[in-house]
Formats: C-alpha cells, structure tokens, sequence
C-alpha cells in the first residue's frame, strides 16, 4: 500500500489493523498469481500491458512470506496506465497509489481476507524492474533466501505494525543482493 501518501495516523492504523506477519509459503499463492493475472490480461491488451510477473517473496518457491501476492505489470506508459488502467481497476474496488514513482493498485484488505494483492505498474526502464533479479536471485541461491527469510522475521518482530519502517530495513539487504546479482551476470 502507498503509505508514503498517507498521514502518520492513517499509517499507524492501517499497521495496527494489518500488522507485519511473515507465514509460511502457501503453495497456492502461484495459482493465485495467475489468475489475477489472467484476469489483467484479459481485460487490458498488450496496447496497454507489456508483460506481468509474479515476484516478492510469494513468487519464490519455499520462502515465507507476507501473504501479499506482488505483481510487477509492465506498462507501456504511466499516461496510457492513468487515463485506461487505472479507472477500471478503480471501478472494480481495488485501492490506488503512486508510490516510490510507479502505480501501485491493491485489493483484499479487509479483515478477513487473508491475501492481499499489489499489482506494481511502470514501464520497462524503470528501476522496479530491478525486482524481478532479486526474485531469480533468490530462486536460485537458496542460501541468500534463507538469510533473507531471517531478515524478513526479526523486522517484521521489530516494525510489526509499521510496513514502512519494515519495507525500508530491508532496503539494504535487497540492493545488496540485486547488485551483486547484476555483477553475476555480466
């Protein structure tokens, strides 16, 4: 969710109702990717939508994680996205945000829901697309996951109800490991 939008009150709600929780992975989160989407395939063509990739920690087999299914949607503009994209989805109750420079769109936050969706809209060149190295990273150096995993427990301990704090401790460790990602591959 955007909270960089929000006030320091609405974030200190939004944390008290939706707290930090890591789980275990659910093998049905992929499905779930797949049908959303499927669904946003179906509903805006490749005028709109260039590619949709599952990624966070749900997209890597085995890692536990937020129950919050990522989903990175390559656009081909923010201006085709706002004026096409972002009506329809907000027609269909999914909430909306600009944050940290792309489009983010989410659903399923209510109390008794327990996964949620963030759909991350941008454009090809943009650096959210860095997301999707750290996932194969992961993927395939199951003992970074694993360090990764630990991190994602003793912060969500600490920033249990603050997702900011929690989203920015990481931020180290992910740039870390996306950078030597991108050294690895020439």
């Amino acid at each position: 969710m955007g909270s960089n939008d929000l006030s320091a009150e609405e974030r200190e709600r939004l944390g008290k109702l939706f707290p930090i929780e890591i789980v275990e992975y659910d093998p049905s989160w992929p499905k779930r990717y797949e049908e959303e989407a499927r669904f946003l395939r179906e509903r805006f063509g490749p005028e709109l939508i260039v590619r949709i990739e599952h990624y966070g920690s749900t997209a890597v087999p085995g890692l536990p994680a937020k129950p919050v299914i990522d989903i990175l949607v390559e656009i081909t503009s923010f201006d085709a996205a706002k004026r096409e994209i972002l009506p329809v989805l907000e027609k269909l109750g999914y909430g909306y945000s600009w944050y940290n420079g792309h489009m983010v769109f989410f659903k399923g936050y209510s109390t008794d829901n327990p996964v949620k969706y963030h759909l991350h809209m941008a454009p090809g060149d943009h650096p959210l697309m860095d997301g999707l190295v750290f996932r194969d990273y992961l993927r395939f150096h199951p003992e970074t996951a694993r360090e990764y995993e630990a991190l994602k427990y003793r912060l969500a301990e600490i920033h249990h109800h603050d997702r900011e704090a929690y989203t920015e401790a990481k931020t180290d460790f992910v740039r870390q490991i996306t950078e030597q990602a991108k050294e690895e591959l020439g």
